[in-house]
């Protein structure tokens, strides 16, 4: 898929535009044209090749990362979400190199031990993650973004403009640059380079020990493909979202992305303006987006969090032709997606996430674990030894057909009066007409059990005594899972993604309760 984005970008109108903005005053204009951003990939790769990477003789062990630049020498990046960052992947895959994505909402600490994992060759950031990570830490904290001095992670260069007090700046390729050397052989060429690392991604673990999925070229190209057969973007058309699982699809398929705006009220005038064919946010911006009154046009998709059937409908009452939760790991992308009417007409208990996509393999383990494998699975976690079925922490079922029903995180379960309770199971009940977002937590009761605890977070406007009639009938239906306790409030997100965050929840609810 990078192979053919790279070609596209220079033989499919490179005069036309790759990615778009709108301005304050709603005038749409191309950030880069295609031609542009084939050019600054390849300006890129001759930088890098200039920096000795990709030249040498390195192995670029799939196991451990070796010593010295060269093949499969590690970049890591510390860019936003845009054409700087898609180029510098395309120049990375066409060198053969493996890049470590780097994450400033991690902390400092987490992510030192993380790249001392990795060991990049060297360091891309832009300026504000140089800023970030030296003279605007203490106001970077506020925003929850920190990272720790990047010069002692290894050598950084600034991708972009560059700021006093930054790394010197990776030009692209000018006349002092040699020309960048042959690409790479294209994913799954039988020469052996579809096995390579592509690109290292770091997941759970703690400080003291990370963790990081490797995916390799061949298992890249695949979750790509899978995103490109179940979206279909189409030439012409217009594709909001900013992750690479969505840039990459839609510019080879001859689309033009733009990347949303992050303030609701800004995000609607996109919208409004755009009309995109195809919409990616993350629930929490479709909740957003929604309370500022946003409209949606076309197909609009979600994942990176739990996105239940009332979200979904909502979504298209504001004009969306369909509605697609999408299951998705760091370790497979995507594995599954389900429109809203199949969501909606799931009666059972459990969160419906739909049919494997095709070549996915779905099974469970004996404590109830969901097992997924397939093409695009990670080939490993760094450091340790591959192996093909990925154990997702999820407890799950499998409706006779093979859908996949999921019952929460195994680690979320809730131990009362020794039963087992998975919240996921039931908390999809809780959201009815006027809940924004609910979830069950478990808080220790001080007798060595837990009490279950619904926190529901009432949408805007919607009066909490109204709400907590129309529950009544959800709750009761719950049987031995009924819920302790019914409190009202916000429930406390986190990550990137913008997860519920269950602990931090517990802790509210169990200081509530003592009120």
């Amino acid at each position: 898929m990078l192979d053919r984005l790279a070609h596209a970008l220079r033989t499919d109108h490179p005069e036309r535009p790759a990615v778009l903005r709108q301005t304050a005053l709603g005038t749409v204009r191309p950030v880069i044209r295609r031609g542009e951003l084939a050019d600054l990939a390849d300006g890129y790769a001759a930088a890098l090749h200039a920096h000795g990477l990709g030249s040498g003789s390195r192995s670029g062990s799939r196991y451990d990362p070796g010593p010295g630049p060269g093949p499969g020498a590690t970049v890591g990046v510390a860019v936003r979400p845009g054409p700087r960052a898609l180029a510098v992947m395309l120049a990375a895959h066409r060198l053969g190199l493996r890049i470590a994505v780097l994450d400033p909402t991690a902390g400092p600490d987490v992510l030192a031990a993380r790249l001392a994992l990795a060991r990049p060759d060297l360091v891309l950031a832009d300026a504000a993650a140089q800023a970030v990570a030296g003279w605007a830490g203490p106001l970077a904290r506020r925003a929850d973004l920190a990272l720790p001095r990047l010069t002692a992670l290894g050598p950084v260069a600034t991708l972009g403009r560059r700021l006093p007090g930054c790394a010197p700046r990776l030009r692209p390729a000018d006349s002092a640059l040699p020309a960048a050397p042959p690409a790479a052989p294209s994913e799954g060429d039988g020469h052996g380079h579809s096995g390579e690392d592509a690109v290292i991604v770091f997941t759970s673990g703690t400080t003291a020990r990370p963790r990081a999925v490797v995916h390799t070229r061949a298992g890249l190209a695949a979750g790509l493909g899978t995103v490109a057969d179940l979206v279909g973007p189409r030439p012409g058309t217009v594709v909001l979202g900013g992750t690479f699982f969505v840039l990459v699809p839609a510019l080879a398929a001859g689309a033009a992305v733009v990347l949303p705006a992050r303030r609701p009220a800004a995000l609607g005038r996109q919208l409004a303006r755009l009309s995109p064919a195809h919409t990616y946010l993350t629930p929490p911006q479709l909740r957003a987006a929604l309370a500022a009154g946003a409209r949606f046009t076309g197909r609009v998709w979600t994942g990176s969090a739990p996105a239940d059937a009332a979200l979904l409908r909502r979504v298209k009452r504001s004009g969306a032709d369909e509605a697609w939760s999408v299951y998705a790991l760091t370790e497979l992308f995507p594995a599954a997606a389900v429109e809203e009417a199949d969501k909606s007409a799931h009666d059972g208990n459990g969160d419906l996430v739909g049919h494997p996509l095709p070549g996915v393999r779905a099974r469970l383990a004996e404590d109830g674990e969901l097992r997924l494998t397939g093409p695009g699975a990670r080939h490993r976690y760094l450091g340790e030894e591959p192996d093909p079925w990925i154990r997702t922490g999820d407890h799950a079922g499998l409706t006779p057909d093979g859908r996949i029903v999921l019952a929460g995180r195994l680690k979320d379960m809730v131990l009362r009066h020794a039963e087992n309770i998975y919240p996921g199971l039931y908390e999809p009940a809780l959201h009815v007409p006027g809940v924004e977002l609910a979830v069950l937590v478990g808080v220790p009761d001080g007798n060595g059990d837990e009490r279950l605890v619904a926190l529901v977070q009432p949408a805007p406007g919607t009066d909490p005594r109204h709400l907590r009639t129309a529950l009544r009938g959800p709750l009761d239906r719950m049987g031995s899972a009924r819920p302790d306790a019914v409190l009202f409030g916000t429930v406390p997100l986190t990550g990137r993604s913008r997860k519920p965050d269950r602990a931090a929840a517990s802790a509210h609810c169990a200081q509530e309760l003592t009120r």
